[in-house]
């Protein structure tokens, strides 16, 4: 089996908040109208790993997502070029990771919530994703 790629990706709480994915199990991921992070979706496979993050309001990671499926055309925009995912919830975290403590977090100056703070889909290495995990005092179910 292929090792998983890890990912950001972003909602607004308000608008769909992790609790929301974790009773719906699992959600096309839809909406997104950034050239770059639709690039990010398409290069999205079976199960790849996401660190969940509630943009505006709370501004924190707060959970893991796993990638259900390869990309396909977001089913929001019929006849333009754009894609989605599905998703499923797989943990929350126990404690949040706001983002103030990702910025004061020397290790983690790379991270695309630091460099690339509008970009709503990113990749992230798997020491960062390792990190914020154990930051947000959460381990992935066996």
């Amino acid at each position: 089996m292929a090792t998983p790629q890890y990912w950001l990706i972003k909602s607004e709480p308000s608008v769909y908040a992790y609790a929301q994915l974790e009773k719906d199990q699992q959600t096309e991921w839809t909406g997104i109208r950034s050239f770059e992070a639709r690039n990010n979706l398409r290069a999205m496979k079976p199960g790849d790993l996401c660190l969940y993050y509630h943009s505006n309001e709370d501004k924190a990671v707060v959970g893991v997502a796993k990638v259900l499926t390869s990309a396909t055309p977001d089913s929001t925009a019929p006849e333009e070029d754009w894609a989605s995912v599905k998703v499923a919830a797989v943990t929350p975290f126990k404690q949040a990771v706001d983002l103030a403590t990702v910025k004061a977090t020397a290790t983690l100056k790379d991270f695309p919530l630091v460099t690339r703070s509008r970009l709503s889909v990113a990749p992230v290495t798997a020491a960062h994703f390792k990190l914020i995990l154990k930051m947000g005092k959460t381990a992935l179910p066996r």
